[in-house]
């Protein structure tokens, strides 16, 4: 699907400053990353192309053709009397205008939009004349019949936003926990030096730092699933008032539902305004975002373990780390998708607060929002394939890991302070305390003498020399 980034064709003669500048003439141009204003279709597009079709003009403009045609036909369904003779065999034919609806197709709508300054009016123009076309003119004023642009808006949007969560966002997502729990299981024997408040702490296992994120993510995955993708139709105010007016002895309500529901998938609001309140939308937003904060502190910590040198990463020698620094292999992939996510979390939270507010039964600042949701999605989809990529050029080092355990035997005092109390030893914790803290020095040898110095017996010493720092790592972990 070709894309166009507009440059109007001008001369402008413009005042600044006492002088006069001739603005450049620009030409139309095919949209590359050298002329797109945004990353998410520039530097970024091969990341992200996938969500035009759900978030685009032109995907927009699909999705309202698709819940105008299934509401014509849902109507022809009751059937409506002035519908009841409509020729069923052309339902397969209104539906093929949806399965090879074009680019061509959707700059016609944008070019009666531009007459009618509605959107969704353009919509139902275009259906309108292709009723014409196909012979079934007769019933073209039942296309959008009772409705108002909201009822349209307001399934499309959710729809096509449920369907890139499905097609595209969860299946990435759940991608990347797989990777996880595959490093997760690759090192799960690793013994790490664990950190608290930036000091040497209690050792642990790598694998099981890894699955913290793996259980975090999944949780997370499960309350995005409980949220529904909530829709509304109803008529101008809510209360489907044409409809009514119009055929008071059809069950309109029970209608709404079923056509909300089983034909477009979507959870029908019942009491609305014009608009959708957005209440269940902001909330998949607030999960997303959830999502990406987990994602940030796993992009920090990974960070942070390549400062410390557990791991380095696969080294492509075409690539440069640093334009004055040859040795530099930089971390980039983390610190792409941690700045990424930032962004997403920025404007997710403003969709998130924004969207459930509206002026009495609707005011118009929720329009122009919306147009904005596959931004937020773009940025975490370009977060995620960097964060698959940081992980996949990991390379795990051992040496590293187990020296900064030999150089952190002050880490066991836990442990044979634990043991002490179980013995009944007196104040055990102060002698620890007073053999190691805040003193540096504290090694094998050491920890060894104060252990062969205690009034215990013989074969507790054995059971506190046996504790090292490489297997002081608590629980076996398993995945």
């Amino acid at each position: 699907m070709l894309r166009y980034q507009l440059h109007f064709v001008f001369e402008l003669n413009m005042r600044y400053d006492g002088r006069i500048i001739l603005a450049q003439k620009f030409t139309s141009m095919k949209l590359n990353s050298l002329t797109a204003i945004s990353p998410i279709d520039g530097r970024y597009r091969n990341k992200t192309e996938e969500l035009a079709d759900y978030f685009s003009e032109y995907a927009l403009i699909k999705y309202r053709v698709h819940v105008e045609i299934e509401y014509f036909i849902s109507l022809c369904e009751i059937p409506l009397p002035q519908l009841a003779d409509f020729p069923v065999k052309h339902f397969p034919s209104l539906r093929d205008l949806l399965k090879k609806f074009s680019e061509a197709d959707a700059q016609t709508i944008k070019d009666t939009e531009k007459v009618t300054n509605h959107d969704v009016k353009a919509v139902e123009y275009f259906l309108k004349e292709k009723f014409d076309a196909l012979g079934l003119d007769k019933w073209k004023e039942f296309i959008h019949f009772g409705l108002t642009s909201q009822d349209i808006n307001n399934t499309a949007i959710p729809l096509s936003f449920k369907d890139a969560n499905e097609q595209v966002y969860l299946p990435i997502v759940h991608r990347l926990i797989i990777q996880l729990e595959k490093l997760a299981a690759d090192w799960k024997e690793i013994p790490m030096l664990a950190h608290t408040h930036g000091q040497p702490a209690s050792p642990t296992l790598l694998g099981k730092e890894i699955f913290v994120f793996v259980e975090r993510l999944k949780e997370q995955l499960h309350l995005f699933d409980q949220i529904h993708y909530s829709a509304k139709f109803g008529g101008a105010t809510g209360n489907l008032n044409a409809h009514q007016v119009a055929y008071p002895k059809i069950g309109w309500t029970e209608f709404a539902n079923d056509f909300t529901e089983r034909k477009l998938r979507l959870k029908r609001s019942r009491h609305t305004t014009q608009i959708e309140h957005y209440d269940n939308l902001a909330a998949h937003f607030d999960a997303m975002k959830r999502i990406n904060t987990i994602l940030i502190d796993l992009c920090r910590d990974m960070w942070t373990y390549i400062s410390m040198e557990y791991f380095k990463q696969r080294v492509n020698k075409n690539e440069v780390g640093s334009s004055a620094m040859p040795h530099k292999v930089n971390p980039i992939d983390f610190e792409n998708a941690e700045g990424n996510l930032g962004i997403a979390n920025a404007l997710f939270e403003h969709l998130s607060a924004k969207l459930p507010v509206s002026r009495l039964q609707r005011d118009l600042t929720d329009s122009t929002v919306l147009r904005n949701i596959g931004v937020p999605v773009s940025h975490t989809l370009i977060s995620l394939s960097s964060i698959e990529k940081g992980l996949s050029k990991l390379l795990l080092n051992e040496d590293a890991l187990n020296s900064d355990l030999e150089k952190n035997w002050a880490v066991v005092a836990e442990a044979i302070q634990t043991v002490l109390r179980r013995e009944g030893y007196p104040k055990p914790y102060e002698k620890l305390k007073e053999l190691t803290r805040g003193t540096g020095g504290i090694t094998k040898e050491s920890i060894h003498d104060f252990i062969s110095k205690l009034d215990v017996s013989e074969d507790i010493k054995s059971e506190l020399r046996k504790i090292t720092p490489q297997n002081y790592t608590g629980v076996s972990f398993s995945i």
